[in-house]
């Protein structure tokens, strides 16, 4: 399945690292994935359901909080609300650039953390818990040792998972707030919970507090024989297998929303910024989005094409459309047209044809490949038809732009 990596602003200011596990065909619905404490977004366990998932029609999003992984920040200056705080950031990042989240799974504490964000994202459908605490400040069990240490001096070392990791009393004051089993009490969506009786990080009763406190629709699916971070490859496949089975009942295909009026009207782009990076923007035509960004070189997170590059493709895809068009009208054996367009600067006496005679022009380099069974005067006219797609005559001709105030 594709794998797309990139980064985005998290609530502290920080990029967070990012991947999106998408199918090979279309996208019935987007999940995001919240991982256990101290893990990453490329712990295997979430790595496995996020690759089934996709094999299934489910793109999944899953990043390193703040601090882990390739993730910029100090993991020290993170608590429990933060990185509930990102993981509303990475909703609003799928919502702009692909599509809101429907489904959000979460393992370990990144469970707990989907439960407290799950009411900040109005898409979201259904909610699946993996081997979730029924309180944060359950991870405190970790290093129990330390905590008066911690309440002492403010800031300690600790090891979790044989890695040393630096807690402060923020965080413990933090997660003391939290009133979870409230929150799960008024999720008004769909929850699955998901958990190993013989669990021995996370005990199964943290399951059935969770489950009681839910109201209905409401599941209960145990995890029998798996350990906590689900290590063997067939649990966390059928994980998957379960969540894509289950979310069908609750769930609409991404094509069955609705679309926002004005950007689904034809003939109208909405270019919008995603405040990720420097430069990043989405594009929305009617149902369609993509990225637009700028090379790294340039400052940009080389997340989509330029905008030139924007031109050069609607030059090459009018180009290839129009002499499609032509050779199926006039029944011609033409197989496959490929064009390749550069954009360059050039100096204005460099151009003999051109009527400006200083300063520089801007010049589209187009090179047509046609394949087919075609003579050689069938070819020259495909070649002169290229010169007639719209958008050729767009930009050779004098274009007036209209710009005002949005009300």
């Amino acid at each position: 399945m594709p794998t797309e990596r990139f980064q985005f602003t998290g609530e502290g200011g920080h990029q967070l690292a990012a991947a999106l596990d998408t199918p090979d065909g279309p996208v019935q619905a987007y999940a995001l994935f919240a991982h256990c404490f101290t893990c990453g977004k490329d712990v295997v366990a979430a790595k496995r359901i996020a690759t089934a998932l996709a094999a299934r029609g489910i793109a999944v999003l899953r990043f390193d909080f703040t601090g882990l992984g390739s993730s910029e920040g100090d993991f020290a200056n993170a608590t429990f609300s933060s990185n509930v705080a990102d993981l509303v950031r990475a909703a609003d990042h799928l919502r702009d650039t692909r599509g809101a989240p429907a489904i959000l799974i979460g393992h370990s504490l990144g469970g707990a953390a989907i439960l407290a964000a799950a009411g900040h994202i109005p898409e979201a459908q259904a909610v699946v818990t993996i081997a979730a605490p029924s309180d944060p400040a359950h991870v405190t069990r970790l290093f129990g040792d330390r905590i008066a240490d911690i309440r002492a001096h403010g800031k300690v070392e600790v090891q979790l998972a044989g890695r040393p990791f630096h807690v402060k009393r923020e965080f413990l004051d933090d997660i003391a707030e939290q009133g979870l089993l409230a929150q799960v009490a008024k999720l008004h969506k769909a929850l699955l919970v998901m958990h190993a009786p013989t669990d021995d990080t996370v005990g199964i009763d943290n399951a059935t507090r969770i489950f009681v406190a839910a109201k209905h629709p409401k599941s209960f699916v145990s995890l029998s024989g798996a350990d906590h971070l689900l290590s063997n490859k067939r649990d966390g496949v059928y994980v998957a297998d379960v969540i894509a089975a289950w979310a069908e009942r609750y769930v609409e295909p991404v094509e069955a929303r609705p679309v926002a009026t004005a950007e689904a009207t034809p003939g109208v782009v909405v270019v919008r910024e995603t405040r990720n990076g420097k430069f990043q923007q989405t594009v929305t035509s009617g149902p369609h989005r993509m990225l637009a960004d700028e090379p790294v070189a340039a400052g940009g997170l080389d997340s989509g094409p330029g905008p030139y590059d924007l031109v050069l493709a609607g030059l090459g895809a009018c180009t290839s459309m129009t002499m499609r068009m032509y050779a199926d009208r006039k029944s011609l054996p033409l197989d496959r047209v490929t064009v390749t367009l550069k954009h360059s600067k050039i100096h204005a006496q460099d151009c003999a044809e051109c009527e400006t005679r200083e300063g520089m022009l801007d010049q589209f380099d187009r090179t047509i490949s046609i394949e087919g069974a075609l003579d050689a005067e069938q070819r020259q006219r495909l070649m002169e038809i290229a010169d007639k797609c719209p958008v050729h005559r767009t930009l050779k001709s004098e274009i007036r732009i209209v710009t005002k105030a949005a009300d």
